[in-house]
């Protein structure tokens, strides 16, 4: 039997000083610095592009046609659906509640006794108006 002998070439050798890595600096050229530079701000470009396009103006501009009302006291036992069956009774009291709480700027139905509450003069004849 033969045995063989296979030996590294000159790895052993090889100063530790040749070994450590050198770390490289990031150096950015001008093409790189706009790229940066568009890349940054995109985001912002883009929101003011989506807000251009979804633009429309806002109701409280004053450029929405202008809403005549009469104001209505909230009696003990009054409902919203109460005061729009008595304020519009030819009408659906549902397109009335809605009505009154988007002019009202109302959130829920609850409403509280003594406040006042706007109904539109397109339905006639208003419950206990002032």
């Amino acid at each position: 039997m033969s045995t063989i002998s296979i030996q590294t070439p000159l790895t052993a050798s090889v100063s530790a000083a040749a070994r450590r890595s050198v770390p490289t600096r990031l150096r950015l050229t001008a093409r790189g610095r706009r790229l940066l530079a568009t890349l940054a701000a995109a985001p912002v470009i883009a929101g003011i592009g989506v807000s251009v396009l979804a633009g429309g103006s806002a109701l409280a501009s004053g450029e929405s046609d202008p809403v005549a009302f009469e104001t209505v006291t909230v009696l003990p036992g009054d409902t919203l659906w109460s005061i729009a069956a008595e304020a519009a009774p030819a009408a659906d009291p549902r397109d009335v509640i809605d009505d009154i709480k988007r002019l009202n700027n109302l959130t829920s139905g609850m409403i509280q006794v003594g406040t006042s509450i706007a109904i539109p003069t397109a339905y006639s004849g208003a419950a206990h108006s002032e």
